[in-house]
């Protein structure tokens, strides 16, 4: 199956724009990190400063380790930023830390999205190891009934990667948003902020895809779909 001419050019597409995704996010961070903030507020400055603006509190802010880990922890209502935006007083960090700052704002407003991705968390990460592991298994043994049922386990990744993308949109649409309203950024910044935001919001677009392009990849080939099976 590894070296299925159909497999790679099922995956090809897939890995093509996360190749791209990922060259687009560092390019667009590495360029608006070096351009200072007029204001001259850190990452994590500008996000307790949109938090404060929203009117919401007990929200944590941390720095974490890894570079561009950072993310909001519903569970404990932590906001966690990676050093190269905790610190920095750069358009890039404080767009990376505003949007974060957004799903802490999404989390308070109660977006039913939000809930529901981390409803999706534990089932997701079954899904991803046990449903293609099965999958695998399935087209070994030409058993279509074990790849349908590891598909149905893998498809709980993609459900989770789709509901991820109305919330990673909307979190960078506020962000983008507040700080204007709250003279976190001044207007001629904005375009950085957007840069470097849309270019991390392809790196979601392009994860679906893949998910999508692998699940369809198995069905098709142990004749679950195109009304063909291998024997």
């Amino acid at each position: 199956m590894f070296f299925d001419p159909m497999y790679l050019a099922f995956i090809l597409p897939g890995l093509l724009l996360s190749l791209w995704a990922s060259f687009r996010v560092k390019r667009a961070f590495g360029k608006y990190s070096q351009v200072p903030s007029m204001r001259g507020l850190s990452g994590a400055e500008a996000a307790a400063e949109m938090l404060r603006g929203a009117g919401i509190e007990g929200v944590a802010i941390r720095e974490a380790e890894g570079f561009l880990s950072d993310h909001y922890n519903p569970l404990d209502r932590t906001l966690n930023l990676s050093p190269d935006v905790y610190r920095s007083t750069s358009v890039a960090a404080i767009g990376v830390a505003c949007h974060e700052a957004g799903h802490a704002v999404q989390h308070a407003h109660h977006y039913s999205p939000l809930w529901a991705r981390s409803a999706l968390v534990p089932t997701a990460s079954i899904g991803s190891s046990v449903g293609y592991i099965v999958m695998v298994l399935g087209l070994m043994f030409s058993s279509a009934n074990m790849v349908l049922f590891g598909a149905v386990l893998f498809s709980a990744v993609l459900l989770f990667q789709v509901v991820t993308l109305p919330v990673e949109f909307n979190a960078s649409s506020r962000a983008k948003q507040l700080v204007l309203d709250y003279g976190i950024i001044s207007p001629h910044e904005r375009e950085g902020v957007d840069r470097v935001l849309n270019a991390a919001a392809l790196t979601y677009v392009a994860a679906a895809v893949s998910t999508l392009l692998t699940l369809l990849y198995f069905l098709l080939r142990a004749g679950l779909l195109g009304g063909r099976r291998d024997e």
